[in-house]
């Protein structure tokens, strides 16, 4: 059996499947130790009932066989016992259900826990931006759902399938050894068949987890109203029908030369056991005829050969579907036990920006052998001072904003605090220090307060505090005014059916609420303001540009921005140009320059020029 490795392929090596097994053995106990160990308790005495009901029935015809005579009391032994297996079979069952139900939800909740606790104890992004880890992490989140109760119902079902088979097995032993080989001439290839079927439907399930995650992705772009417009508008939706259709029809294509091919091994199995029970059968009449054997070892006899059969089919498919389960929890605990991502966590605690956030000889690259992004650049941003960084696209800005937020290390030189290298502290110590407005910033499905207190959770509940980081923003008559006011569910996703529950907002007021958010972080030493500005009216833009430039007196403050108007009041403006820092100076300086920026302002400006208007004489 295979568990699934790091590189996305599987490994078959017992010692895989015995820690993913171990693994999902101390999750159940962590749900529920009690439950569990009843339900263990409970699939002994289940696998126990049919062979004890089927020797109470030998006893019955036996006894019933040999006349009135005597046979009284075996007869209402015979049948009391009968009855109290089946009083106990009826009754256990309920209890078993219930049970097994509340230990694999339980174990869901357990499981989920632990997954998104270690997810968020990735301090940098370079896991979800990998691919490779999202398919892995699809699969976790999958076993993580559904694993703990396929593995609940395997095991419980290997249990009971072991004790039935084994007690059935026993009792043939003592009325007639021959007809174990008989039984198990039709059991054990149908278990070893079926355990393989079991171990490729698993496999499969690996393989095609990039389909899935594929076709997924289009199902919702195909359902998200942030992309319907486009996709009406230029009239994608065939297209992107047509590609998760794609992938779909793959996987479809893939499960069914599968099922195919185990359709026929299935049909196989079945013929193979018809023989084995008209070969039984007939071989138990010849010995009842002859007097080798008595009725009721006939009756126990087509029981066992029964029983066994179907209790080799229940073990097989709880091989299988327990393989299956290890398979997906191997993702799971690979997940769960893998070191967190990103950078290090340091211990020392970091003091209030003093004098300055300095870059120094930074080089960085997204991965060995791909180009690099920043090539040895020096950047400070004095406390105080407010720092303009420009440049075209790809020119850097974006990565310098994720280093300077610690969500990756600097391949080369360092990020220092006040003179400090960054990595000594804590990830989570430094952001506590840090405010910012990313260009591309999240509209979360929450409520209006929601939204704005996610920048400080602990003023979640302060609402006069939300609505003056509102007001500073210029966003907060727009939030009172929604139909539960702060209360309103920004969204359509978790909506009731009136939809008086939630509302829309425009792209310019989602960026109000960005920087509404950060501005409620209002004791951060450096504040990073990534676009600020972007989809706002030039009114809304100049109001918000003059807040920004009051709110970052006193602190650091970098300001990222392609409208370079929005810059000229800037202590400094910085030219990233190829990955290095092509240009650096006041607004007036770079234009006296004349070189990248100047460039680029000239470019800006000349749209907003007034342009010479034909007079209604008629003169051009």
């Amino acid at each position: 059996m295979r568990a699934v490795r790091r590189d996305g392929r599987t490994a078959g090596t017992p010692r895989d499947l015995a820690r993913a097994a171990a693994a999902a053995a101390r999750l159940g106990l962590a749900a529920g130790r009690g439950p569990a160990l009843v339900v263990l308790a409970l699939a002994v005495l289940e696998g126990l009932l049919p062979p004890v009901s089927a020797w109470f029935t030998k006893r019955l015809i036996d006894a019933l066989a040999g006349g009135p005579a005597g046979n009284t009391g075996r007869v209402a032994v015979a049948a009391a016992g009968l009855a109290a297996a089946g009083l106990l079979s009826g009754a256990h069952r309920g209890v078993a259900s219930y049970l097994s139900g509340t230990l694999a939800r339980s174990a869901r909740l357990v499981a989920a826990d632990r997954l998104f606790r270690r997810i968020n104890e990735h301090v940098g992004l370079d896991r979800l931006e990998s691919p490779a880890y999202l398919d892995r992490l699809r699969l976790a989140t999958q076993a993580g759902g559904q694993a703990p109760g396929e593995l609940t119902r395997s095991a419980v079902g290997l249990i009971r399938a072991a004790v039935q088979g084994t007690g059935f097995l026993a009792t043939l032993v003592m009325v007639w050894p021959p007809s174990v080989l008989v039984v198990l001439a039709g059991a054990v290839p149908a278990a070893i068949l079926q355990t393989g079927a079991g171990r490729r439907r698993a496999a499969l399930t690996v393989r095609l987890s990039p389909l899935v995650r594929r076709e997924v992705t289009y199902q919702m772009l195909l359902t998200d109203v942030g992309a319907a417009k486009e996709i009406r508008l230029f009239g994608l939706g065939h297209f992107l029908r047509e590609r998760m259709l794609a992938e779909a029809r793959a996987a479809s294509d893939a499960e069914g030369r599968l099922e195919r091919r185990l359709t026929r091994t299935h049909t196989g199995l079945e013929l193979l056991a018809g023989a084995v029970t008209v070969a039984g059968v007939v071989t138990a009449a010849a010995q009842a005829a002859a007097g080798r054997i008595t009725l009721g070892d006939v009756a126990l006899f087509l029981a066992a050969l029964t029983g066994v059969y179907g209790a080799a089919t229940t073990a097989t498919d709880g091989v299988a579907g327990a393989y299956k389960a290890l398979l997906l929890f191997g993702a799971y605990r690979e997940i769960i036990e893998e070191p967190p991502a990103g950078p290090p966590a340091g211990s020392a605690p970091l003091a209030p920006l003093r004098r300055a956030v300095e870059l120094r000889d930074v080089w960085f690259r997204y991965g060995e052998g791909a180009p690099w992004v920043l090539r040895g650049v020096d950047l400070v941003i004095p406390r105080g001072a407010r720092i303009g960084l420009v440049g075209v696209n790809g020119a850097g800005k974006s990565t310098l904003v994720k280093l300077l937020c610690r969500m990756y290390e600097p391949e080369r030189g360092a990020v220092l605090w006040d003179g400090r290298d960054v990595r000594e502290a804590h990830a989570a110590d430094l952001r506590s220090r840090v405010t910012a407005v990313f260009q591309d910033f999240v509209a979360y499905d929450l409520t209006a307060r929601e939204n704005v207190g996610a920048g400080r959770l602990d003023a979640l509940d302060d609402l006069e505090a939300v609505r003056r980081a509102a007001r500073a923003a210029g966003i907060d008559e727009a939030l009172a005014a929604l139909p539960r006011g702060y209360d309103t569910l920004l969204s359509r996703v978790f909506a009731g059916m009136d939809d008086r529950d939630a509302a829309q907002l425009s792209g310019g007021q989602w960026q109000r609420v960005a920087v509404a958010r950060a501005f409620l972080r209002s004791g951060a030493d450096l504040m990073i303001l990534d676009e600020p500005s972007a989809g706002l009216d030039p009114e809304a833009e100049h109001a918000l540009h003059e807040r920004l430039m009051e709110l970052s007196r006193g602190r650091a403050a970098l300001l990222v921005s392609h409208r370079l108007n929005a810059l000229r009041d800037a202590d400094e403006i910085v030219v990233l140009d190829g990955g290095r820092v092509a240009e650096r100076g006041t607004h007036a300086a770079l234009i006296d320059l004349g070189g990248v920026y100047a460039r680029l302002f000239a470019l800006q400006a000349g749209g907003y020029r007034d342009r010479q208007v034909p007079s209604a004489a008629g003169g051009r």
